[in-house]
């Protein structure tokens, strides 16, 4: 069964760790600020600005900012200020037994759905595909702040994911299923195939989004994680946004959806708003959701944290 972290609250105290690339050190002081101004706390990892060329420390580094967070007793949110790359380095080096004593909410995307869904697989953690430091600015539309607190605050359930209002979600395949979900970054669970880390998709329905790929790559990619099994083994599949996914001789992410994806035969729902769009869902790694791609809707139906 999923361990639940506790609900946010205002005044708790938030863990900033930089686990991946590096982030300028004015947008992490703004990220920092708001917070301020929101009424948490704020504890700062050893690491974060640090510099190593596209790494902001070597994975031991990282990785010990991350334990020390969940380690900390008065860290009740663990954010990450990125994704970019490196992630998966620092998987080897975590203890997933105390963080499974030690459950917290932890928030991220790009990069960090790698983490996320390795902290569900092997320390049972739900875990939030939302929400990292760099979006807490001005310009980030409240949507991405409604879901995202709606998330890690709501203690009740069912609830929905929903899309703005004037973005619909689109059904490719027909079907209504309930299974736990999983998912995020295409690039980063295909880097991950054929390591301890690799996702695991068996009766789950599997998420997944994209950005900077030509649609090519894009391709290859889904073509891998079909050779691995993962879409034989999962029940549902939804598909969030291929932001900056240019077309490659001819043919754009839709003709790939509906050429490659769709004759999968498994249910099968696309256009979520999510991670690298300019709307941002929050997704739930880890808790059952409902699918229903005749109605198109997207349902939680469990807590996603507890009080």
């Amino acid at each position: 069964m999923s361990i639940k972290p506790q609900q946010l609250k205002q005044g708790d105290t938030i863990g900033i760790v930089t686990l991946g690339s590096p982030l300028e050190a004015n947008i992490i002081n703004q990220g920092i600020t708001m917070l301020k101004n929101m009424g948490f706390q704020v504890i700062v990892g050893d690491y974060v600005y640090a510099t190593n060329g596209f790494l902001s420390g070597t994975p031991q580094q990282r990785a010990s900012d991350l334990m020390k967070m969940f380690q900390n007793n008065q860290v009740k949110m663990i954010l990450p200020t990125r994704g970019g790359v490196g992630v998966a380095g620092i998987l080897p080096y975590l203890d997933y037994n105390i963080i499974r004593t030690n459950a917290k909410i932890i928030s991220g995307y790009s990069d960090i759905t790698i983490l996320i869904n390795v902290l569900y697989q092997l320390s049972d953690l739900v875990t939030f595909q939302s929400l990292m430091l760099l979006d807490f600015r001005s310009g980030t539309p409240s949507y991405n702040f409604n879901q995202f607190f709606n998330s890690i605050t709501r203690t009740t359930a069912p609830w929905q994911i929903m899309n703005p209002s004037t973005i619909p979600l689109v059904s490719k395949v027909a079907g209504n299923v309930t299974g736990v979900i999983v998912g995020g970054n295409l690039t980063s669970f295909v880097d991950c195939l054929g390591t301890p880390y690799e996702i695991d998709t068996k009766g789950k329905i599997l998420f997944l989004e994209e950005t900077h790929e030509p649609v090519n790559t894009v391709y290859r990619y889904l073509n891998h994680l079909k050779l691995a099994g993962k879409f034989e083994d999962c029940i549902g599949i939804i598909i969030g946004e291929c932001t900056k996914c240019e077309p490659a001789y001819g043919v754009t992410f839709e003709n790939v959806i509906d050429e490659f994806l769709v004759p999968l035969g498994k249910p099968l729902m696309t256009n979520l708003t999510s991670a690298h769009g300019y709307y941002k869902a929050a997704i739930p790694l880890g808790v059952n959701v409902n699918m229903n791609t005749v109605n198109r809707t997207l349902t939680v139906m469990e807590p996603t944290v507890i009080q």
